[in-house]
């Protein structure tokens, strides 16, 4: 390619990587590392076929100035970790609000065939929930304590128990997106149909306002985070489905990494999801008023850090942008 093809090509790409590098704390590391890896292709493309010339000059210096802005500030600091949770994550799911979604429907959809199942087929619920859990819940209704099975066991191994198994079922339905979004779906619906078995068999045995108020304490946060972990593991499948501009190495790559970092973002949640499973819902007569707030308040919270402030900051960047061509 001749040089000033190269020049015509390139300069718009190059004029935005410097308005970043002017104001680094506007986009995310991410995005500046992005840019920073395509200079530095440019770079190597021109020392390979202009080595003399002002525009590898000038593209050499750009990298230098990116290099330094990427890495001057690399530890992690406590700037680092607040703007980690309170912007780059935001920032991402303001770009997956589509994928939420869908995840949030296939879940939904889910839930109600198993409800559904299970109301038509009395055997139902077993064949999901297996027979000893089916068996000793009874055995608890009999007793007028159907929700004992959460003060069967020391809160703390509880709490370790239940928080590992929470990130190992989020953890497998972000992988299961290599497998496409398919993987992904086939995980949320058969966790969906369990949801809605187990349900239902409170309510046949007219105890499903008990069971809501007990279970959705930790229940709120543990399914709103099953959702997220899917999304997450629709944005691996898709990425590969649907590459767009990219090649379907990088569309791929870059699919893994934002997913990666959803799932992540869920640890904080499980964590404290385990905590109220093993501490505060084996309280199974507490108040009503007193669980609600409970529920209401993880509930406001996921709404709020997962799909309001993610949505706010995408109408500001968009306001930007508009502000930046016009």
């Amino acid at each position: 390619m001749r040089e000033v093809a190269f020049l015509k090509k390139n300069t718009e790409k190059w004029k935005s990587f410097e308005v970043l590098l002017k104001a680094p704390g506007s986009e995310s590391a991410d995005t500046i590392a992005d840019l920073y890896v395509k200079i530095s292709n440019d770079l190597a493309y021109a020392q390979s076929n202009y080595p003399d010339s002002k525009t590898t000059q000038y593209l050499n210096d750009l990298a230098i100035k990116a290099h330094n802005t990427l890495y001057k500030n690399k530890r992690a600091d406590l700037h680092t970790i607040v703007r980690f949770w309170t912007h780059d994550i935001p920032e991402i799911f303001s770009r997956r609000q589509t994928e939420l979604l869908v995840s949030f429907l296939v879940f939904s959809i889910a839930i109600t065939i198993g409800a559904t199942s299970s109301f038509l087929e009395d055997n139902f619920a077993r064949s999901f929930l297996g027979d000893r859990y089916i068996n000793m819940t009874i055995e608890n209704i009999e007793k007028g304590d159907p929700l004992a099975v959460y003060k069967d066991e020391y809160a703390m191994n509880m709490f370790l128990g239940i928080t590992i198994n929470n990130i190992r079922v989020s953890f497998i339905a972000f992988i299961a997106g290599l497998i496409t979004s398919l993987g992904t779906g086939l995980i949320l619906f058969n966790n969906g149909i369990m949801v809605g078995a187990f349900l239902q068999f409170f309510a046949k045995y007219t105890l499903l306002k008990e069971a809501l108020l007990v279970v959705f304490i930790h229940g709120t946060l543990e399914l709103s985070a099953i959702v997220i972990a899917g999304a997450a593991g629709f944005v691996v499948g898709n990425s590969f489905l649907f590459p767009g501009t990219l090649s379907r190495y990088e569309a791929f790559l870059k699919g893994v990494k934002e997913g990666m970092k959803m799932v992540v973002a869920l640890v904080p949640i499980f964590i404290l999801a385990g905590f109220l499973e093993s501490f505060v819902t084996r309280y199974t007569e507490m108040p009503a008023w007193l669980s609600l707030t409970i529920i209401i308040g993880s509930a406001a919270f996921i709404i709020y850090y997962f799909i309001y402030l993610p949505n706010k900051i995408r109408i500001l960047k968009n306001h930007h942008e508009q502000l930046h061509t016009s």
